[in-house]
């Protein structure tokens, strides 16, 4: 039985949640005050712009920059619910109502009730839906459309019969999910979160009518207790807090919510940091890493690009035992696991490529491809998955719905400006003679003060010692070198 361990690291300015299993960190996430989420948040927004070639829209929801709506999530905007019988599965798109325009559903200056689904992110602005979806511990209500649908993660199916059953009976309009954490939860119990829900909606519909546009209609929990309703389910065995106020927050929130789950909660006394204590800071700095190390000696490489991200398997240190064919089957099985714990904990979103070590065994192909498969069912985020390509490669697309743990935690190197790379001594050095040469022609100079880089220094009186001797004995220009350690290696001036 797999042991799972959630740890809430809450202070007046962050909010960290991490969650192990098996002792291996599988997933992470940071809120900041100044960079809260706003993914859930009800705005009541004003349409600002349509735009037919994209068809979508922008709505001003009094962030700073305007929202984007995109014609497949504007169909809620409708003012009667939507017919959709359809089966739907957790996390599934919304329903496709036909081929309406843009213009058909949105104008400039219109007014509607939208719900964020993606943060801002980078020059972005917060993605949005009119397919409102509010969640509670077991169901998600959807008031929007009309979709019976249980979480793809409970695998039971007289189970899963069950809880369409007792959703089915909710006589109210609108739609329902039963989430994971429903998952053999009695009926009243199911009943009641259902109530509480429309209770809510309730109350969003009179904010609605009483707010002007652009204006906030209902704001998400805050962190701690999002955490709680959605991470934490009877799957986790402890949940440790270090902060003693958001400690007895959650313990009257799951008194009311799940009260079997309340003596798993434990406050962390210490005087030390929750995440250093338990050494999830070291973790996470190899998770910044791009080369990901496989126990059999293989290792992966992720990089992450604007356009989508790629990652490569690679034998590394593991040389086999038989031959060619048996040593990539054996890295690239070792590899599946681990990607899709790197997927979860890196929160990498978009299109993903995997490059697999080639294999010619259609069969090996077939149970890699079967075994990622496999391991995607349990990731909580939503994936498509394509067949692997005749060039060994696997293409799947996993849900974003905030930035990367990369984003979150780095940002891009002032001096490589996100490349990983930097010129090299040689490149350098031959760029500063192109330099010199060119100010010495044009002013007629004889003689040039360069300052550089200690390094750059060293390498022009080392190995590059022909160039400054070729400036001097053939260009005629006599070349005073001065250092300057504060200055980047590829940083120079000229006086």
């Amino acid at each position: 039985m797999m042991r799972c361990v959630l740890y809430l690291s809450v202070n007046p300015v962050e909010t960290r949640v991490a969650q192990r299993e098996d002792g291996r960190l599988v997933a992470y996430r940071a809120e900041r005050l100044r960079t809260s989420s706003v993914v859930g948040n009800l705005y009541k927004g004003r349409v600002t712009s349509v735009l037919p070639g994209m068809q979508a829209a922008f709505v001003d929801v009094g962030l700073n920059r305007d929202a984007f709506l995109y014609v497949r999530e504007a169909g809620g905007i409708l003012d009667e619910f939507s017919e959709i019988f359809a089966p739907l599965e957790a996390e599934d798109d919304p329903p496709d109502l036909g081929p309406s325009t843009i213009d058909d559903l949105l104008q400039p200056g219109q007014e509607a009730l939208v719900q964020v689904v993606k943060d801002p992110l980078g020059s972005k602005g917060a993605r949005l839906t009119t397919y409102i979806s509010l969640p509670g511990r077991f169901l998600v209500y959807l008031p929007t459309t009309f979709q019976l649908g249980v979480s793809r993660r409970i695998t039971d199916e007289a189970e899963r019969e069950r809880l369409r059953e007792v959703i089915a009976a909710i006589d109210q309009p609108g739609g329902w999910i039963v989430r994971t954490a429903g998952e053999n939860q009695k009926a009243e119990d199911l009943v009641s979160d259902g109530n509480s829900l429309l209770a809510l909606w309730s109350r969003v519909q009179d904010a609605a009518e009483k707010t002007s546009a652009p204006g906030l209609i209902h704001r998400e929990l805050s962190p701690v207790l999002r955490t709680i309703r959605d991470m934490f389910t009877r799957n986790i065995d402890e949940c440790w807090i270090d902060d003693e106020e958001a400690f007895r927050e959650v313990l009257g929130f799951l008194e009311h919510l799940d009260p079997d789950l309340v003596s798993r909660v434990k406050l962390f006394r210490h005087s030390r940091d929750l995440m250093v204590a338990h050494g999830i800071d070291r973790e996470l700095e190899k998770a910044l890493r791009p080369k990901v190390w496989l126990k059999c000696g293989g290792y992966l490489v992720v990089n992450q690009t604007e356009a989508l991200v790629a990652i490569d398997i690679n034998t590394g240190k593991y040389v086999g035992s038989t031959d060619l064919e048996d040593t990539a089957f054996h890295v690239n099985r070792e590899a599946v696991s681990e990607i899709v714990r790197q997927l979860r904990l890196r929160d990498l979103g978009g299109i993903i490529v995997i490059d697999f070590i080639d294999m010619e065994v259609q069969e090996n192909r077939e149970a890699l491809f079967s075994r990622l498969e496999e391991g995607l069912r349990l990731d909580p985020a939503r994936t498509q998955l394509v067949p692997m390509s005749e060039l060994g490669l696997i293409q799947l697309t996993r849900k974003r719905t905030r930035p990367s743990l990369d984003r979150t935690l780095s940002r891009s190197c002032p001096h490589c400006h996100g490349t990983g790379r930097i010129k090299s001594l040689p490149t350098i050095c031959l760029e500063i003679r192109r330099q010199l040469l060119d100010l010495s022609q044009t002013n007629r100079l004889e003689q040039i003060s360069l300052m550089v880089h200690p390094e750059i220094s060293h390498y022009l009186q080392g190995p590059f010692r022909d160039l400054l001797r070729e400036l001097e004995e053939v260009h005629g220009l006599e070349v005073i070198l001065r250092e300057n350690p504060l200055f980047h290696q590829e940083q120079y001036e000229v006086d």
